[in-house]
């Protein structure tokens, strides 16, 4: 995610890139945006949901601007490299002009523009053919502060990213299996409130089943972080499978009940109070600029990519607006779950009871597949963000402490609360607030003043964000530092109330 330079990979068409990304943005965020919608209000929920999603749109074509600038420089620093060869051999001078232009990528040399003024008028230079991820991206054109605050915000993100996943399976299993035993069989969905000092089984208590799955997940997933994961293509086709089967089971069945007559969401148009958290749930629901080097890299034809990525934008918004509408009337807002797919483990909702089952355990296996290979990519952040430069790490170093300090924090986070509305919330108003809207509005302004300095200032990127008025990139950095003090003051707020 967050690496450096690696192999593009097969080729694939552009609608097979528009599939990838859809099927990347829309994951476990999309699950807890109904009670986000319920909680906020339908009108606030759709304006900034459409707000929210035109800001991701800006800032992904953000980051295939500065993809294509960082493709540039790699290719031009070979083609200096083969001319200094070429003069080397015709010479036996000591120091050449481009000897300069091959320093350190924080150092940019006045002669460079004078230099490559004559390739200005090739377009094919800043062709995305080599996928460089963001880490990268951000060792290129940020300095050594830039670089560091970079890491810190990925890392963030992913350890939120895995204290969801953590407490997401547990809670899931404790709603189905609490239950489905005794006199609450089929009752997750059916408006009755539990408390977690209820009891699930005897004397065994809701949170204590929670906690021994939550250590039962861990047990069985942890060990994990401790070795090398790749997501197999069979893998991803099974878990994407699986994840349109249920969210269009879940918009049938909550349609058939509205056409019955049978709704019982009552949703108002504006609560305030519900914004916080649904900015966070949103921010996270639109996530995918951290994986963008991996998707569009291998896309074959890239000419009209951001009209793609736009169509893929447009289809995303429908989809989660059919999701929440449906789930906002279909049921009361006080019996909307965090986890959307638990209302329908009720026996009223639906009476085949392995489609109750089927929904009310898919988080289970989704996250349960995803959880070791975010896992693995955090490690891999933590030891990249301590390299150095010939250096290696002690085998204790490298085989245990990094996947401890891994695994342990999330695993923590998930013990002491399951609230997975707020998880979701503060992962995605803060680490993802930076990734999403950041980072990416960094790269673009950094890389477009790398560029001009080193092509010279008539050179036009081929991939050039729609959005390459400067005036954007001010207004994305102003909304993200916005964002930064309006969720945090709320939080304030709502603590100091209670």
């Amino acid at each position: 995610m967050a690496g450096g330079i690696t192999d593009t990979g097969e080729l694939y068409s552009p609608y097979v890139g528009l599939v990838y990304m859809f099927n990347l943005i829309v994951g476990t965020g999309a699950l807890t945006m109904p009670k986000a919608f319920a909680t906020a209000g339908w009108l606030v929920s759709l304006v900034l949901l459409m707000f929210l999603g035109f800001m991701s749109y800006m800032t992904t074509t953000f980051v295939v601007e500065a993809m294509a600038a960082a493709n540039a420089q790699l290719r031009w620093k070979r083609m200096e490299k083969r001319k200094e060869d070429d003069e080397d051999e015709d010479s036996s001078s000591g120091v050449s002009d481009s000897d300069v232009l091959l320093q350190d990528g924080y150092e940019r040399a006045e002669t460079r523009p004078i230099l490559s003024v004559q390739r200005r008028g090739s377009p094919n230079i800043f062709e995305i053919t080599e996928r460089v991820e963001m880490g990268q991206m951000a060792s290129m054109f940020f300095n050594k502060v830039g670089v560091n605050l970079f890491y810190f915000c990925i890392i963030i993100y992913l350890y939120g990213d895995l204290a969801i996943y953590a407490a997401a399976v547990p809670v899931s299993l404790m709603q189905v299996t609490c239950s489905a035993t005794g006199n609450h069989s089929c009752s997750v969905g059916d408006g009755t409130k539990y408390n977690d000092t209820d009891k699930c089984w005897g004397p065994i208590r809701r949170i204590d089943a929670y906690r021994l799955y939550l250590a039962a997940f861990t047990l069985l997933l942890g060990p994990f972080t401790f070795f090398n994961v790749q997501k197999t293509k069979y893998l991803q086709i099974m878990t994407s499978l699986m994840r349109w089967i249920a969210f269009i089971l879940m918009i049938i069945l909550a349609l058939i009940r509205i056409s019955r007559g049978q709704a019982e969401g009552h949703p108002s148009m504006a609560q305030l109070s519900g914004i916080r958290n649904l900015f966070g749930v949103c921010v996270y629901s639109f996530m995918c600029q951290h994986s963008l080097p991996s998707l569009v890299t291998p896309i074959s034809k890239k000419k009209h990519v951001n009209k793609l990525v736009l169509l893929d934008y447009i289809l995303i918004l429908a989809f989660y607006s059919l999701l929440s509408f449906t789930a906002i009337y279909c049921f009361r807002n006080d019996t909307l779950m965090d986890m959307y797919t638990l209302n329908f483990t009720n026996c009223e909702i639906i009476n085949v009871a392995f489609i109750r089952y089927f929904l009310g355990l898919f988080p289970v296996f989704t996250i349960s597949t995803n959880f070791p290979i975010i896992a693995v990519t955090l490690r891999n952040n933590w030891k990249t963000l301590f390299h150095r430069e010939g250096g290696t790490y002690p085998w204790v170093v490298d085989r245990i402490v990094f996947p401890a300090i891994t695994l342990i924090p999330p695993v923590l986070v998930a013990f002491c609360t399951h609230d997975l509305e707020s998880l979701v919330g503060i992962t995605g108003a803060y680490a993802g607030n930076g990734i999403q809207y950041l980072i990416p509005a960094f790269l673009a302004y950094c890389s477009r003043k790398d560029t001009q300095l080193v092509f010279g200032s008539g050179t036009v990127n081929k991939h050039l964000s729609p959005f390459r008025h400067t005036f954007w990139i001010v207004f994305v950095l102003i909304w993200g530092f916005s964002c930064f003090v309006f969720v945090t003051a709320n939080i304030v707020l709502s603590e100091s109330k209670l």
